[in-house]
């Protein structure tokens, strides 16, 4: 039911309702110039009410973001991703301010991966976006709004600000483990981290978490079922998947290297003399100083996780199937393998391609017939 009334010069429409179980409510908005405005104002909502929109719950963007992650996803993600949510709702309330979600268009977002993308690597526009989409998916389901105003979005991101992974030759690797070896000591166990990263492919956090009854010496195998959770007080946790639960077949000098942590006599394979096991900037520290010694430079942002780049690209090197490489570092899929490592992929993709070129090449010489010819004989 629908009520107008004029107060002063302007029109003021009224509708009023009842719910389910009785319970009467009402909305109104004044300022309205004239009367046909009051109706239509008035009909627009009795439509939306009947649509199966929640007229009287109106929060703006920012304050939807927030509820919708405090109540669907605190709860069930790790302090490290909240922070990515926290700052995704603190960029929302930047660029919209007050604005109202059921006032934001689809030309608004755009416009607003538009500003943010400007400053921004792809990984960090694909991040906020996905969490703005997850977040207005909901709101149509809460009946909040009609449509997703994230649909069908040109994503914009400053190529500048993307971030080349640097990995290390063959050449420069071999070098790197020579010097981590040369200066080893087992009561700093930084350099051991770095080699097992080197020759396993595993994350910080799953070799920060390594217990002796993870290292099958038989089998020469390392078993990755924990992580550490090292930003926060270091206990340990959950990995970061299923599929990251798994079993890494190594080396014998590897297992040979652990073993020397031994006299170490802790649970933990990498706990040092001060009965801690080096986080993240420990560890790139003495990763910073070794590669400095073995005079490996211009590698720009080179860290602990780039060690798992370099595994891949030593390993697609030598042939090994892209399939068995997604297993060992635990992806899902061999689609997250290829989607992350996509640049080493093409760069041996394309040095393949020369390959085959150059024994194409040699398919109609002389001396490859006459061996042809022999062969046959």
């Amino acid at each position: 039911m629908a009520n107008f009334m004029k107060r002063g010069k302007k029109w003021q429409a009224r509708i009023t309702w009842r719910d389910e179980n009785g319970k009467l409510h009402q909305k109104s908005k004044s300022g309205f110039d004239t009367k046909q405005q009051a109706k239509q104002y008035a009909a627009k909502l009795q439509k939306e009410r009947l649509d199966g929109i929640d007229i009287e719950n109106d929060p703006t963007f920012a304050d939807y973001f927030d509820d919708w992650f405090n109540i669907y996803k605190k709860a069930h993600i790790t302090q490290v991703t909240a922070r990515h949510y926290i700052w995704t709702h603190k960029r929302i309330e930047e660029y919209f301010n007050n604005k109202k979600l059921k006032k934001i268009t689809r030309r608004d977002y755009q416009q607003f991966i538009n500003w943010y993308g400007k400053d921004h690597a792809p990984q960090s526009v694909k991040k906020l976006n996905s969490q703005c989409r997850a977040s207005v998916r909901s709101a149509v389901n809460d009946g909040i709004i009609v449509k997703n105003f994230t649909e069908d979005i040109n994503l914009v991101w400053n190529e500048d600000k993307k971030v080349k992974v640097k990995y290390l030759s063959i050449a420069e690797t071999q070098q790197l483990i020579k010097t981590l070896l040369n200066g080893r000591d087992t009561r700093y166990t930084a350099r051991y981290m770095i080699l097992t990263a080197i020759y396993t492919g595993a994350r910080l956090g799953e070799i920060m978490a390594l217990s002796w009854s993870d290292i099958n010496e038989p089998w020469k195998t390392i078993s990755i079922t924990k992580a550490s959770n090292y930003h926060v007080d270091g206990s340990d946790k959950k990995t970061k998947n299923e599929s990251s639960v798994r079993t890494i077949r190594v080396n014998k000098e590897l297992i040979d290297l652990l073993n020397e942590l031994q006299v170490n006599h802790s649970n933990k394979v990498f706990q040092n003399q001060e009965g801690t096991v080096p986080g993240s900037n420990g560890v790139n520290k003495v990763l910073r100083h070794a590669m400095q010694v073995a005079g490996i430079t211009d590698k720009g942002k080179f860290h602990f996780h780039s060690l798992r780049h370099v595994h891949v690209a030593y390993l697609l090197s030598q042939g090994v199937d892209i399939y068995a490489i997604s297993k060992r570092l635990g992806h899902k899929d061999i689609t997250t393998t290829t989607k992350d490592y996509a640049y080493l992929i093409n760069e041996m993709r394309a040095k393949s391609e020369k390959h085959v070129e150059g024994i194409l090449d040699n398919l109609n010489s002389s001396d490859d017939v006459q061996k042809m010819y022999k062969s046959d004989e």
